[in-house]
């Protein structure tokens, strides 16, 4: 029996994080759901993920808007790590990439568990010099090394709720843009070919690690406690 791990990017749930949960998981509004997001345009039982020789299968529930998938409109698919699931308004990635921030975030004498991504060991399950997907391409000039070389800066903590609003507001701009990034993008296959994106899948894993991060920070403001 397979464990799938979900992470809301969009809607009110957004950068909350439904991880590890046993198979088979239903999607949608109810309470009884496994993954319940509060959205008019969700089902009540609007999807179920379900494990079939180690493999997740998305079946859509004969939900009234339907599932899509990388932007294409599904009634079953098997799901990769790195998946889009757009369900009413909210867009949930499946899995967990290689981009997922591994680096310690503490806040106070906690370490928030969203926001890392630990082996056996403690060790980093990635590299960090991996997440800088704004560095230039090989061959090409620099003359700067990163501004960020071990990855994402840590929140500030003890902020006043003015400063918490103007970092929301920061944050939730960067956000809007990368969803637009996203939006715009669609599953490209060919027959023998390597699976991606309109861009790479390598940079489109990146850039939706990236928005997840983000997510998580947007909550943490607008939720403090």
């Amino acid at each position: 029996m397979a464990n799938v791990t979900l992470r809301v990017l969009e809607g009110l749930e957004r950068g909350k994080v439904f991880a590890n949960l046993p198979t088979p998981v239903t999607i949608g509004r109810e309470d009884d759901n496994d993954v319940q997001l509060n959205d008019d345009r969700i089902s009540r039982f609007h999807a179920k993920l379900q494990d079939d020789g180690g493999r997740v299968i998305l079946t859509d529930l004969d939900s009234t808007n339907g599932t899509r998938v990388n932007g294409h409109a599904v009634q079953m698919k098997v799901l990769q790590s790195g998946d889009l699931v757009s369900i009413g308004r909210c867009v949930l990635v499946f899995g967990d990439l290689p981009g997922w921030q591994t680096l310690a975030q503490t806040y106070g004498d906690e370490t928030e568990p969203n926001q890392t991504a630990f082996a056996d060991g403690d060790q980093p399950l990635v590299n960090p010099d991996d997440l800088d997907f704004l560095s230039p391409s090989p061959g090409a000039r620099s003359d700067c090394e990163p501004l960020f070389p071990l990855g994402a800066p840590g929140m500030p903590t003890d902020l006043r709720p003015l400063h918490r609003a103007q970092v929301s507001d920061v944050l939730a701009y960067v956000h809007d843009q990368l969803g637009q990034v996203l939006a715009g993008a669609s599953e490209e296959t060919q027959r023998g070919g390597p699976r991606s994106m309109r861009c790479s899948w390598e940079v489109w894993q990146k850039l939706v690690s990236l928005q997840a991060t983000l997510a998580s920070y947007l909550r943490k403001i607008a939720d403090p406690d």
